[in-house]
């Protein structure tokens, strides 16, 4: 057994350190040592009981996640890609995002077809060949395996809106539907001539939501109706059927009504992979277990989250959001995790309308500082050693204070990982079907542990 390591106030950082091997016998030991060295929680792992395949954790290749990483030397660019993407020296991402024409996190409003016509003559990705595709490209070289890639819009171009901007919400107006359906299809295209597999796309990023910058607004039926009459049957006509088509990509608040309206038109369903989530509205949890238990055919992906208001450098407890949200969305039936942007700078943008953010690496480009922020650390305990295909198993803690989740990977080996958010060390005793120990775990602590 091994054992990885990250606390506050300490110097581990995924770090690996010293633990007793389970054994038969541990429940004969004096417990009176571990429940003077802490509280004692008790642990239950049973491999033999399995539940969703896994599908990858990652983050988003923005304009500004590649502005930023552009403004930093190129020592420093090399060390923030590894971070993420090496299998070793980083924490192995292989489930990214990109977006189709601007987002907030772009440098301002712009579309891959800025030219009116239903034909989309003026399409191109010249924009997406400046600093985008260039940073997908050395990902992929990086990596280990192939990355997934999932794509997004924010918004169609203004011509085809009904308040004829990007931002401020607004509608897709009723007569461009089909020409906004080809324009998904002409993006892959053109993305696959480049060298670069898109193999799903989310219908509309947030689209419950108006918001000041790149937005569209659908009700559950609009959506609906734009997937079975338009974006699903072009789909199939332009030879994509077998791309993945993920509908809501908005908070998992609403996520069963959306996923209900969706799935249960037969015509529509035929078409939708599955139901994306992001964590701006609460936790939630109970509405992915719904749609699991209702549709259990049907994927759930969480598809963005990040910590508003800024690049919140070094706070512990937005590492904590990110484990929270992660060992429950798992625990939830969640296939996969994407992160939002890979890079931020040091003032949490770049952001063409100020809504600043963080993320797990920060470049801050005044003095060619590569900063890496708790949150990193608590995703890595995750995707470093979570495998694509791995399938989650049985895990149960005796305290709320005390949450986990564990896999088990196609080599056999299995993954706990657990996270105390509490201010004083805790003791657990790990039980894995007969055998176990007592592990100790420091004050706002993450752990994984991998099991032969």
């Amino acid at each position: 057994m091994k054992l990885y390591q990250t606390a506050k106030d300490t110097e581990h950082r995924l770090s690996e350190v010293p633990v007793a091997a389970l054994t038969n016998d541990y429940l004969q030991a004096d417990t009176t040592t571990y429940t003077d060295a802490g509280e004692l929680f008790n642990v239950f792992l049973d491999h033999t009981k399995t539940f969703q395949e896994w599908e990858g954790f990652g983050g988003a290749f923005t304009e500004s996640a590649a502005n930023v990483l552009n403004r930093m030397s190129p020592e420093n660019r090399k060390i923030m890609m590894e971070g993420y993407f090496h299998p070793e020296h980083g924490i192995g991402y292989n489930f990214c995002r990109t977006h189709i024409n601007s987002c907030d996190f772009s440098l301002e409003n712009w579309a891959c077809c800025e030219e009116e016509g239903s034909q989309l003559a003026g399409f191109n990705l010249e924009r997406d060949k400046q600093q985008i595709i260039p940073m997908i490209h050395w990902a992929k070289e990086i990596a280990a395996e192939e990355i997934t890639l999932f794509s997004s819009p924010w918004s169609p171009p203004a011509w085809m809106k009904t308040n004829g901007q990007m931002n401020h919400g607004g509608k897709l107006k009723p007569e461009h539907a089909a020409t906004w359906a080809l324009y998904y299809c002409k993006y892959i295209q053109a993305m696959r001539a480049e060298g670069i597999e898109i193999s799903a796309l989310t219908v509309q990023n947030e689209p419950a939501a108006t918001q000041v910058w790149d937005s569209c607004v659908y009700s559950a039926e609009e959506e609906r109706d734009f997937v079975r009459d338009y974006l699903g049957p072009t789909l199939v006509e332009q030879g994509l059927a077998d791309i993945k088509l993920v509908t809501w990509d908005h908070n998992r608040a609403e996520a069963f009504h959306r996923a209900r309206v969706m799935f249960d038109d037969p015509k529509a369903n035929q078409y939708v992979y599955g139901i994306g989530i992001h964590w701006y509205m609460g936790d939630n949890y109970d509405n992915l277990r719904l749609v699991n238990d209702i549709y259990k055919d049907k994927k759930i992906w969480f598809t963005e989250g990040c910590q508003e208001g800024g690049p919140h450098i070094g706070e512990w407890k937005v590492a904590e959001r990110y484990g929270h949200s992660m060992i429950n969305d798992l625990n939830h039936y969640t296939s996969a995790w994407c992160d939002w942007n890979l890079f931020l700078d040091e003032t949490g943008g770049p952001n063409h309308v100020n809504n600043l953010c963080s993320a797990p690496i920060l470049g801050n480009t005044s003095n060619d500082e590569v900063i890496f922020n708790p949150s990193y650390y608590y995703m890595g305990h995750l995707s470093k050693f979570i495998k694509r295909g791995a399938k989650r198993v049985a895990l149960a803690t005796s305290s709320d204070d005390l949450e986990g989740t564990a896999f088990i990977n196609p080599n056999g080996e299995k993954v706990v990982v657990l996270m105390n958010r509490l201010d004083r060390q805790v003791v657990y005793a790990l039980n894995h079907l007969g055998n176990g120990g007592y592990i100790t775990m420091p004050p706002r602590s993450m752990q994984t542990l991998i099991i032969d």
